[in-house]
């Protein structure tokens, strides 16, 4: 299976573009930590154009660190979305169910970080799976449908991206 770079692009905007709405919920309780929001601006800059760098891992793996030091679940929940934006542009052309995280895998957290903002209302949840298949052009559709489905997990955010997932299918 071949991955072109517009295709990489596509998919790296698509998980900004669903990473960015839940920012605020990290910065408020992190209002000096710029980690997920560099990682979103480093997606959205490959998305525009720019070079597919080691760049682009780092500063996922620092959004996930900034995550996994955060003060309440839903600011985790939107820090990893951030990290999974930038791991994006580092899909492989593996035709393995682990690689639909990183198209969906932002999208997936962020959900879970409006439904924990909302009181774990997972109808809160649902709706941004929706807002999400809505911002998924047919091009990260098309690139989505060639991997396997994804597992439905053991945890809400597995489950949230098992849904999206067969959302997104249809």
């Amino acid at each position: 299976m071949a991955l072109t770079l517009e295709e990489l692009r596509e998919v790296a905007a698509f998980a900004a573009a669903c990473a960015e709405p839940v920012l605020h919920l990290f910065e408020s309780v992190h209002p000096s930590d710029p980690r997920p929001r560099v990682a979103v601006e480093a997606a959205l800059a490959f998305a525009g154009g720019g070079k597919r760098l080691a760049a682009l891992r780092v500063v996922a793996a620092d959004a996930h660190r900034a995550g996994r030091g955060a003060d309440t679940t839903s600011a985790t929940a939107a820090a990893m979305a951030a990290g999974h934006a930038a791991a994006a542009a580092y899909l492989h052309p593996l035709p393995q169910a682990t690689q639909v995280k990183h198209i969906l895998g932002s999208a997936a957290c962020a959900a879970r970080a409006i439904e924990l903002a909302a009181g774990d209302d997972r109808s809160a949840g649902d709706a941004e799976l929706e807002r999400a298949r809505e911002r998924a052009a047919p091009s990260v559709i098309r690139v989505l449908k060639r991997y396997p489905n994804a597992p439905r997990g053991r945890d809400r955010t597995a489950e949230l991206l098992h849904n999206v997932d067969t959302g997104l299918r249809r």
